[in-house]
C-alpha cells in the first residue's frame, strides 16, 4: 500500500458531500448519493467504503428505513483505507465506515473520532460484552458500532469436493495432500489475488497464529515481538511451504480475480474472508463451504479465528451531531442489519436481536465457528498501527511473495521499519 496522498488526490474523500466520481482502480459510484426515510433528523453525510455492487446496494437496503436524509460518498474500498489518515485530518463526513480493534482505538487515540458512549446507552443492551469490548477504545469510551463480522477461512465448492473425493484438511500435511491432488488434477491449489496488498495479510495471519499461537500474534502486532524472531522465521518457512500451490502471478490479481477462479471450479480452495460469497451467482451460493485454516502446530491447533467486525464511527466538528447520533444507533439495530444482510448474505450481523432463522448455512457455520473459538483476531491492518500495515507490512508480503528465499533479510528490514514507527 502506498504512503497516504493528501486528501485532495481523491475527489471522493477531499470533503462532505462531494460530488465528484473517487479516483482509482474500481472507483467507486459517483461520489455522493442519498437515502431517506423522511422524519425530521436533517441530513447526515456518510461516508463508505461499500463500493462493490452487492454491499453498496445492501447498504442502501440498510438506510431506507432512517428517519432523515443521508448522503452517501462512496470511495473505492481501498482506496478508503489508504486515504483514511488524510481523509480524517481533513474535512472528513460527520459517519464514516471502519474497523473494530486497533485501528479503531488508534484514531481515537489521535482524537480523530467522537465517543459514541450515548449510543450505546441506546443499543448496548443488544449487543455482547465481546461487541462491547471491541468497541471501546482506551479511555473506556465507545467510538464505534458493530454493523455485521465475517470470519476468514479456507473457502471451496463442495461439489469440487465430492467430484474428487477430497475430505476437509484438518492438519497441514493433510492440506498439503490436498493441493497435490488439486494440482494432478489440473485445479489451481489455493487460489490467490494481491494487487490490493490486504489479502496476502489474511494468509500471514493465520500461518502465525497456527505456528506461534495467539498471544505471540498479538503482541507481535502490538509491536512488543521481534520481527526478527525465530517465530516469525517459522511462520514465514510454513507458509513458504505452500507458496508453490498459490495462484501464480498474485500481484497482478485482485481478489475478486481470484475468487472467479473458485466460481468457476478452476481452483480447489481460496483463504479469504466470507464476503467471496459476494462472488456468487445466487443460484450456487449453497455450494460455497469453508473450513478452518489447517493446523500447524499441535499446541495451536485451530483455536484461532480471524473474524473482522465492521461499522461505524463518528468524525470530530459534526454539524448534525443528532442526527449523525441517530443514524448510528439505528445502524446498530437488528432492523437495519437485517435489511442489509437480506442483501449482502455473506456476513453475520453483529446485533443479538438479528433474525437467524432466515440464515443460509454458511451464515449460521460462520456464526457457531466463531462463537465456538478460543480466540477471535480482527485482520493484520486492524490489529496493528495503520502506518505499520500501509507503508511495511504491504510490501514485505509482497516481496515475501515474489522472494520466499530470503526471509532473514525481510525480517531484519520489517524490525527495522516497525522500531521506527513504533517508537516516533
Amino acid at each position: 500500500m502506498a504512503a497516504a496522498l493528501g486528501a485532495a488526490a481523491i475527489p471522493g474523500l477531499a470533503a462532505c458531500g462531494d460530488s465528484s466520481e473517487s479516483a482509482g482502480d474500481g472507483a467507486a459510484t459517483g461520489g455522493a448519493t442519498s437515502a431517506s426515510g423522511g422524519g425530521d433528523l436533517g441530513t447526515v453525510t456518510l461516508g463508505s467504503n461499500y463500493s462493490d455492487e452487492v454491499p453498496r446496494e445492501a447498504l442502501a437496503d440498510a438506510l431506507s428505513s432512517f428517519g432523515g436524509e443521508v448522503d452517501v460518498n462512496t470511495v473505492d474500498h481501498n482506496t478508503f483505507q489508504e486515504q483514511i489518515n488524510s481523509y480524517l485530518q481533513g474535512r472528513p463526513d460527520e459517519v464514516f465506515a471502519w474497523f473494530a480493534g486497533y485501528r479503531m482505538r488508534f484514531f481515537a487515540d489521535q482524537g480523530l473520532a467522537t465517543p459514541i458512549t450515548g449510543v450505546w446507552d441506546e443499543i448496548g443492551d443488544q449487543y455482547t460484552d465481546g461487541f462491547k469490548q471491541a468497541s471501546t477504545g482506551d479511555d473506556d469510551e465507545q467510538y464505534f458500532v458493530p454493523f455485521y463480522y465475517y470470519p476468514w477461512g479456507v473457502f471451496y465448492r463442495k461439489s469440487v469436493f465430492e467430484e474428487n473425493g477430497w475430505e476437509v484438511p484438518t492438519t497441514a500435511d493433510d492440506f498439503e495432500a490436498l493441493c497435490q491432488d488439486a494440482q494432478g488434477a489440473g485445479l489451481v491449489p489455493i487460489a490467490f489475488g494481491d494487487s490490493d496488498g490486504w489479502p496476502a495479510m489474511g494468509t500471514f495471519d493465520y500461518f502465525n497464529l497456527r505456528t506461534n499461537g495467539y498471544d505471540f500474534h498479538v503482541n507481535l502486532m502490538a509491536g512488543e515481538e521481534s520481527w526478527e524472531s525465530d517465530e516469525v522465521r517459522d511462520a514465514f518457512e510454513n507458509w513458504a511451504r505452500f507458496l508453490p500451490y498459490h495462484q501464480e502471478q498474485a500481484l497482478g490479481r485482485t481478489w475478486q480475480d481470484a475468487a472467479q477462479t473458485l466460481v468457476s471450479g478452476d481452483a480447489a480452495t481460496y483463504v479469504l474472508g466470507m464476503f467471496v460469497g459476494q462472488q456468487f451467482p445466487d443460484e450456487e451460493r449453497d455450494d460455497l463451504d469453508f473450513f478452518l485454516f489447517p493446523e500447524v502446530n499441535p499446541e495451536f491447533g485451530q483455536d484461532t479465528i480471524e473474524a473482522p467486525i465492521d461499522g461505524f464511527m463518528l468524525s470530530t466538528g459534526v454539524e448534525n451531531e443528532e442526527g449523525a447520533m441517530a443514524l448510528l444507533a439505528h445502524l446498530g439495530s437488528a432492523e437495519a442489519q437485517q435489511a442489509y444482510l437480506e442483501s449482502d448474505p455473506n456476513n453475520v450481523g453483529a446485533n443479538s436481536d438479528v433474525d437467524t432463522s432466515g440464515y443460509n448455512a454458511l451464515q449460521t457455520k460462520a456464526e457457531e465457528l466463531v462463537s465456538g473459538s478460543d480466540h477471535i483476531t480482527q485482520f493484520l491492518d486492524r490489529d496493528t498501527r495503520p502506518d505499520f500495515a500501509s507503508t511495511v507490512m504491504i510490501p514485505s508480503l509482497q516481496s515475501f511473495i515474489e522472494n520466499p528465499g530470503d526471509v532473514a533479510s525481510l525480517q531484519t528490514e520489517i524490525e527495522q521499519q516497525k522500531t521506527a514507527i513504533f517508537d516516533s
